[in-house]
């Protein structure tokens, strides 16, 4: 899954996009509301991390404009306020969720969890293909008895590709949904990932290249 961080707090939106790369997500990061609401606007994310007392624009407004915008991403606030009526407040604005600071990392992720399978058509946690098992809450995956250890590019391909139900899915929306903003549009790496989880899901192959369409399961 995509996800933006918008934080002003720069240690705590570098602290938190690094523990949700070991989390297997990829991960863009803005350090105001101005710059936050553009980056939420340009790209397709599954989940804004958006903190409320941002600088430049405020978290309200970023709230306020992306629902006005029917964005995709699914918005989770984060605030030092945890009184009921901020709670209320933050809801009522059109934010998907609401966590006071400080939180629990393990809560965060489970919620960016939750709301990302609420960002597309519903998805089991568990996703499976004859002897794969892909795990999106713990972030696992096996074939058979055998556990795989993939990268987080390699984990965020098989499951876009799993719950995609045999739709064949382009190397531009793999680039768009499984890297950050950082990746060059003509880079190989979509190629790449893909040759590399082949060769750790092992035979009988199960990823199929599509002419002129992608990749499928």
């Amino acid at each position: 899954m995509r996800v933006l961080v918008v934080e002003d707090d720069e240690e705590m939106a570098n602290a938190v996009a690094s523990g949700l790369r070991r989390m297997r997500m990829a991960v863009d990061v803005a350090f105001d509301g101005t710059d936050g609401l553009e980056r939420a606007l340009t790209n397709d994310y599954d989940v804004i991390v958006l903190d409320r007392d941002l600088p430049g624009t405020h978290g309200d407004e970023v709230c306020g404009a992306l629902v006005s915008a029917e964005t995709r991403g699914r918005i989770l606030m984060l605030t030092a306020a945890s009184s009921t009526d901020d709670l209320v407040d933050g809801l009522g604005l059109g934010a998907d969720d609401y966590l006071p600071k400080p939180f629990d990392f393990p809560v965060l992720v489970a919620r960016i969890t939750a709301l990302a399978r609420r960002a597309h058509p519903v998805v089991p946690p568990v996703l499976r293909h004859g002897d794969l098992v892909v795990d999106t809450a713990r972030r696992r995956a096996s074939r058979g008895d055998r556990p795989l250890d993939l990268t987080p590019k390699e984990f965020g391909v098989l499951e876009l590709l799993l719950a995609s139900k045999g739709r064949a899915v382009s190397a531009e929306e793999l680039l768009e949904r499984v890297w950050d903003e950082t990746a060059d549009p003509f880079t190989h790496a979509v190629k790449v990932t893909i040759s590399r989880l082949r060769a750790k899901l092992g035979d009988p192959p199960i990823i199929e290249t599509v002419a002129r369409r992608g990749y499928r399961i």
